[in-house]
């Protein structure tokens, strides 16, 4: 084949690419452009690697992006691309990575095939033989702790945020294990509709825990198992029913605060003075703090995104002798050979005193020190679930009967501009949502508690 003839197949492979996410509905139209984009730019550097397997390619292609300064999502949007193309769309049209190897329709290798370079590159995603001497339960084990190994790596090399990967493990692990007890060794789409069903009828989950089950089992079988679960991944997940936010009125508010005390007290005004979630707060370093413009910068909130949001003044003069205390401390940790605070990604390589530095240290460290797995003693934050405690002994000393929570200061904070006549708009960016219908939520509830109409009742 010329080599104008290779290029002309390979455009039209792409061309099928795209069509093929359409018909099956993985991206959305406008995703689509970007998808193929990544796909052309890994294939013009699989032509420079040789016979190079994909799988080795892709970890090139990764590396050269994040090289270049690509932010992680763009990453994780190329990664997933390549792995759709290669993995799910090349396997589907019986084409492997070399011409040479092949294998029939419905997954039923010919007669006495070579081995394909997936197997040979990717043991994660074959069934790893069982020794005879342990029993296949030792080899089903061996086999799911492989899938679950290259799971977590590939979550990793996609930068999903830790508190994902520890609920997409979850659910992956729990859905092998039931897989197993069907007998078929390799989980199937019947095993993911019973799991589903059985998680639905039997746990009676919500839907958004059910979703969430889904995408979990979808990225195994897509990016692990490297095969396409098909239509199943739309039709099994579940339609999910709006639901009020549990908002707090000033004066309930007003008395949760009045029943709470020191750091405790500081960390729950800040949540309601600026909107913060409770995984936010925890992590704010003394850096993203700015007394003089009187805001705090959230960094790498939901979605990877940083914004700007209120440091009340209210709770300056508090913040402040918190701080000194915790500077304090920061010190004492300094003196006794300590006082490293953990840096993001790879900083501490590029600044490696940073780490030391007052400006680094988290506003809310926790009372214990920690040593790393690199064997350093750092002192990390305080737990979430510190918080939610105070907030959960605080809403029932002052007898507010509403099961209020951590982020129910933060349904309280935007339901309060809102009744002051913030541009919803504006709201949007403090709360840092992505599309201002979920923000609308909160006009439903205001509605309640700020209603233009009164009951006829009243009027008698």
């Amino acid at each position: 084949m010329s080599g104008a003839d290779g290029a002309r197949t390979e455009v039209a492979d792409l061309e099928g690419f795209a069509a093929w996410l359409g018909g099956r509905r993985m991206a959305r139209p406008q995703q689509r452009p970007h998808l193929v984009r990544w796909v052309r730019r890994f294939l013009e550097l699989r032509e420079v690697r040789g016979q190079e397997v994909w799988q080795d390619t892709l970890r090139v292609f990764l590396t050269d992006l994040e090289d270049g300064g690509y932010l992680p999502w763009q990453i994780r949007q190329a990664a997933d691309a390549v792995s759709l193309y290669c993995g799910t769309y090349r396997g589907m049209k019986g084409t492997a990575a070399s011409p040479s190897r092949h294998t029939s329709s419905r997954g039923k290798e010919d007669s006495a095939p070579p081995q394909s370079e997936l197997d040979r590159e990717q043991p994660a995603a074959r069934e790893t033989a069982p020794d005879p001497s342990a029993g296949d339960d030792a080899g089903e084990r061996v086999a799911h702790a492989d899938l679950l190994a290259e799971m977590r790596r590939l979550l990793r090399l996609r930068h999903y945020a830790r508190r994902t990967e520890t609920v997409y493990m979850g659910w992956a692990e729990r859905f092998l294990r039931f897989a197993k007890r069907t007998g078929k060794g390799r989980p199937t789409t019947d095993d993911v509709q019973d799991f589903l069903s059985r998680l639905a009828l039997r746990d009676k989950v919500s839907a958004s825990t059910q979703n969430q089950a889904c995408n979990s089992i979808l990225f195994l079988f897509r990016h692990v198992l490297m095969e396409d679960m098909g239509d199943i991944a739309g039709a099994v997940r579940a339609r999910r029913s709006r639901r009020l936010p549990v908002v707090l009125s000033p004066e309930e508010t007003r008395a949760v605060l009045d029943a709470m005390r020191g750091p405790h007290r500081v960390m729950v005004e800040l949540m309601y003075g600026g909107g913060l979630r409770v995984g936010e707060l925890v992590v704010l370093r003394v850096k993203d703090l700015d007394f003089e413009a009187r805001t705090v910068t959230v960094r790498a909130g939901k979605g990877d995104k940083d914004r700007v949001t209120f440091l009340p003044a209210r709770v300056i003069p508090d913040l402040r002798q918190h701080l000194e205390r915790v500077r304090a401390m920061h010190q004492r940790d300094l003196s006794a050979g300590a006082g490293d605070a953990p840096l993001p990604h790879a900083l501490a390589r590029k600044y490696p005193n940073a780490g030391r530095e007052w400006g680094w240290q988290f506003a809310f460290p926790s009372t214990r020190l920690q040593v790393d797995e690199d064997g350093v003693v750092r002192r990390w934050h305080v737990a979430t679930s510190v918080v939610q405690r105070a907030m959960k002994r605080a809403v029932r000393k002052a007898g507010i009967a509403k099961p209020a929570s951590c982020h129910s200061m933060r349904h309280s904070f935007a339901t309060a501009l809102l009744m002051k006549g913030a541009d919803i708009r504006r709201v949007q960016d403090l709360l840092g949502h992505k599309s201002v219908e979920t923000t609308m939520i909160y006009t439903h509830v205001l509605q309640s508690m700020a209603p233009d109409l009164a009951s006829p009742l009243d009027e008698l």
